[in-house]
């Protein structure tokens, strides 16, 4: 099909020009006639320079044409990348340049869209297999409770179920939060915070579990530290890298929270006394469903989440124009920063 668009193509074109020879062919003849006859010469041999030039151009302009239209065919037909060659000045050298400034864009664009899908492939089967697995677990306890006689177990079997319930409404939330942050939809204020009521709020529902597993939280706040944010969002992203924490260190320890402010930026640090994390695993702390070899452990405890919890982090602070870092601190135990820069005018 490729082939027979571009015969009639050059077919039509050739016509065309032949249609613009004659018609100026005709014209110089014109002219000659009227000429006086002392002068038919002259104007019979200008006339015909002119259109021995007249088709030249056009000859060498319908190449140009001509190739480009073979270069964009194969572009749409088959697929590959042209160079288009090398152009000069003249209008169909900028056609040609902006031909594959085109197909340039559109090839990077093309390639990111891969990216993107693949990426969303992979996310989507994370999400499949994070959901699948409690919810196998809850249908295999639903006739266990049924079955049950006995009212503690039965109380100690719904207890476990709503557990699980819990665990996948929070996934699905959270799910939910990181898409609309993706999507830039999600809505974040920009005013002054403080930072010792934003860690406070942030702690408050974790004070219980903490207590629960023999964890102090020590806490040293600067009471005039503020950053430019948002409160609520902040106060969630913290909350998550504690929740990580606590799940991270051994009865006994302790977690660390320490904030303040300088000329640079102010800054929340987040600090237990935990294994710290692998080298290995420092660079995927981050990534969404990623789980380091601390959580599989025989001394680990196990852990309840799903590898999502410290990826929302970063993107809630990332949303404020804040960075989060983590490294393992001088003592061990995983050590994670978050800053919020000050705009200097």
């Amino acid at each position: 099909m490729g082939s027979a668009t571009k015969w009639v193509s050059s077919v039509g074109s050739s016509a065309t020009l032949a249609r613009q020879g004659a018609v100026l062919a005709a014209i110089m003849a014109a002219f000659v006639w009227a000429a006086p006859t002392d002068a038919k010469l002259w104007v019979a041999a200008a006339g015909a320079s002119a259109l021995v030039f007249f088709l030249l151009i056009s000859v060498f302009r319908h190449e140009q044409i001509k190739r480009l239209s073979f270069e964009i065919d194969e572009v749409l037909h088959n697929g590959r990348r042209v160079d288009f060659s090398v152009s000069r000045e003249g209008d169909v050298d900028v056609l040609s340049n902006e031909l594959a400034k085109m197909v340039a864009r559109l090839s990077r664009t093309s390639e990111q869209l891969t990216i993107e899908r693949n990426a969303l492939s992979d996310s989507l089967a994370d999400i499949s297999h994070q959901i699948r697995t409690p919810l196998t677990a809850i249908t295999l306890m639903l006739p266990s409770i049924e079955r049950a006689e006995d009212p503690w177990e039965r109380k100690h079997a719904l207890r476990k179920l709503e557990a699980m319930i819990e665990r996948v409404s929070w996934l699905v939330t959270t799910l939910l939060k990181i898409a609309k942050i993706d999507a830039g939809a999600m809505h974040v204020e920009r005013k002054q915070a403080s930072c010792s009521t934003t860690v406070r709020r942030a702690l408050a529902p974790l004070e219980a579990s903490a207590d629960l597993h023999d964890i102090r939280l020590d806490l040293a706040l600067d009471e005039k530290a503020s950053f430019m944010g948002d409160m609520l969002w902040t106060a969630e992203a913290v909350e998550n890298i504690v929740k990580n924490c606590i799940e991270h260190t051994p009865a006994g320890g302790a977690i660390s929270v320490v904030a303040w402010e300088d000329v640079l930026a102010t800054t929340i640090k987040i600090t237990d006394t935990g294994s710290g994390i692998e080298p290995e695993d420092l660079a995927h702390v981050f990534d969404r469903f990623y789980r380091g070899k601390a959580d599989t452990e025989a001394g680990a405890r196990e852990s309840s989440g799903f590898g999502i919890g410290l990826s929302l982090a970063q993107a809630l602070v990332s949303a404020q124009g804040g960075t989060i870092r983590v490294s393992n601190g001088d003592a061990g135990g995983a050590r994670f920063t978050i800053a919020f820069p000050k705009l200097v005018v």
